[in-house]
């Protein structure tokens, strides 16, 4: 099974992270896997994204045209990816920052208010776990706990006193995606 997945929003807002983990954990997991980042001159305020693809089997280009998976965190994010996420697909959407619903009704849209929980758990910057953590509970591909282990194996020793908060802005965003599916 492969999974390819993309992560966008301004930079600065940890999509690259987000998809970095996701690599990391893949390959602890014995995974094969791709990150392809896109940044440089977007890296703070403009629209930075990158492509993680995740497969038990060999990869054999990093390219996606249909992901599997798509998180916004910003609307020029939505505007961009919205209409390549596959038939059947996941779209997790900033609901913070993106002020209108997704127009697709043949794909999983998952609205969560990321920057809100984020402060609510005390940190801003933890808005893009939360999104990742409701992506993972629409996908088959890693866990929230096998992602809570590579947090611990890779997050940057200047960013270990965040740890717990990482892992508990993973379940946050489990818990909402949870929500969302269960009936009125």
């Amino acid at each position: 099974m492969q999974t390819e997945i993309i992560i966008s929003g301004f930079g600065g807002q940890g999509a690259l992270f987000a998809g970095q983990l996701l690599a990391y954990t893949g390959l602890d997991n014995g995974m094969h896997v791709t990150w392809f980042p896109s940044y440089g001159p977007e890296m703070r305020g403009g629209t930075a994204h990158c492509v993680v693809i995740i497969s038990d089997d060999e990869i054999g280009a990093p390219i996606v045209k249909n992901p599997a998976a798509v998180i916004v965190m910003n609307i020029p994010s939505l505007d961009k990816y919205e209409s390549l996420v596959r038939q059947g697909g996941v779209l997790v959407v900033n609901s913070s920052l993106v002020d209108r619903n997704p127009e697709r009704d043949d794909i999983q849209v998952v609205l969560i208010p990321a920057n809100e929980i984020a402060e609510e758990l005390g940190n801003q910057r933890l808005a893009n776990l939360v999104l990742l953590g409701a992506l993972l509970d629409r996908l088959d591909v890693l866990s929230i706990e096998q992602v809570g282990e590579g947090l611990k194996g890779h997050i940057p020793a200047h960013r270990r006193n965040l740890l717990e908060a990482n892992i508990e802005a993973l379940r946050r965003g489990a818990e909402l995606s949870k929500e969302q599916l269960e009936p009125a």
